[in-house]
């Protein structure tokens, strides 16, 4: 950044989104958090977690895709698999391909709470934002989010989400 230059201030309508995003996102992330912790015993990562392994063939995926497809840093998802793993949600071997690589894999116990969970949350997510929002201005979200997404992760490529 040109320190010479006079920041570009937000007016105090774009400062108003810009704050409402923020605590808005922070509260809804974390009360979809909560209701996993207090339902099922589980984060809301680990229940990203299981849902990107279920959508996988053979329920697998390499730790390091695992990572950039959730935008967390490796060593976050290396500690949530530990924990997950110790829970007997999945287990983790070495590729088939090379066997360098760490892939995850979800377990039947992983899928079967998963199933039971799925319900909890996507009521959470229809109850905390969607049945919230008028479904044109949840549909501009969802644009502007991909937009942002599309802008950072241009700036790193290594951070493809899959």
């Amino acid at each position: 950044m040109d320190k010479s230059r006079e920041p570009r201030w937000l007016e105090g309508a774009q400062q108003h989104s810009w704050r409402a995003l923020v605590i808005g996102t922070t509260l809804l992330m974390d009360r979809l958090d909560d209701d996993l912790r207090r339902g099922f015993n589980i984060s809301l990562t680990e229940y990203e977690i299981l849902v990107r392994l279920s959508e996988r063939p053979e329920r697998s995926i390499r730790m390091a895709q695992l990572a950039d497809a959730l935008a967390h840093s490796r060593s976050r998802v290396t500690h949530t698999i530990d924990r997950m793993e110790k829970a007997g949600y999945v287990v983790r071997g070495s590729t088939p391909e090379d066997g360098r690589g760490i892939v995850a894999t979800m377990t039947d116990k992983g899928l079967e709470l998963l199933a039971e969970a799925a319900p909890l949350h996507v009521e959470g997510v229809r109850s905390y934002l969607v049945d919230v929002a008028d479904p044109a201005d949840f549909a501009a979200v969802g644009r502007v989010m991909d937009a942002v997404s599309d802008q950072l992760i241009a700036g790193h490529p290594e951070m493809e989400i899959r």
